[in-house]
């Protein structure tokens, strides 16, 4: 008992390597993402086609590897309480810029299928504002994805 107790605090008290890190910040992106696809409770197919290129581009990483990210991002997410898990850790690793470019990113996924759904522009509004972005600019980066 007393074993698995300091098991316990000892695995609290690790702090994970950059690459671990590195690798949690791109699941919290994925989860993101995937919250806005599920908004409406299915994935389209051009939800499904685009999803890994815009994982990879939003975080600059191969899309064989957004591909994994995503196959985890399903099972995490479906486990997770609320979006400040997720945005709690992007907003301590990502620039303005950065959290700007995961907002246009799922904008642009909302808008795959052809259309809005209302579910989809609460979670885009609602992570927006857990990720401290003006009002003004999360109606540039939707207005951007509607060009797109």
């Amino acid at each position: 008992m007393i074993a698995k107790l300091k098991q316990f605090l000892s695995e609290l008290q690790e702090t994970p390597n950059p690459e671990q890190q590195a690798h949690q910040l791109r699941l919290a992106a994925a989860c993101m993402l995937l919250e806005v696809v599920f908004a409406d409770e299915e994935m389209s197919a051009d939800e499904a086609s685009m999803l890994p290129t815009l994982l990879a581009q939003t975080l600059d990483i191969e899309t064989t590897e957004a591909q994994s990210l995503i196959e985890e991002a399903k099972q995490r997410g479906s486990a997770a309480t609320s979006l400040f898990e997720f945005t709690s850790v992007i907003n301590d690793n990502f620039s303005i810029k950065q959290k700007q470019q995961l907002v246009l990113a799922m904008w642009q996924i909302a808008y795959a299928d052809g259309h809005l759904c209302q579910y989809e522009d609460q979670i885009i509004r609602r992570c927006a504002d857990l990720l401290y972005l003006k009002h003004s600019e999360l109606i540039q980066l939707r207005n951007k994805a509607m060009a797109d």
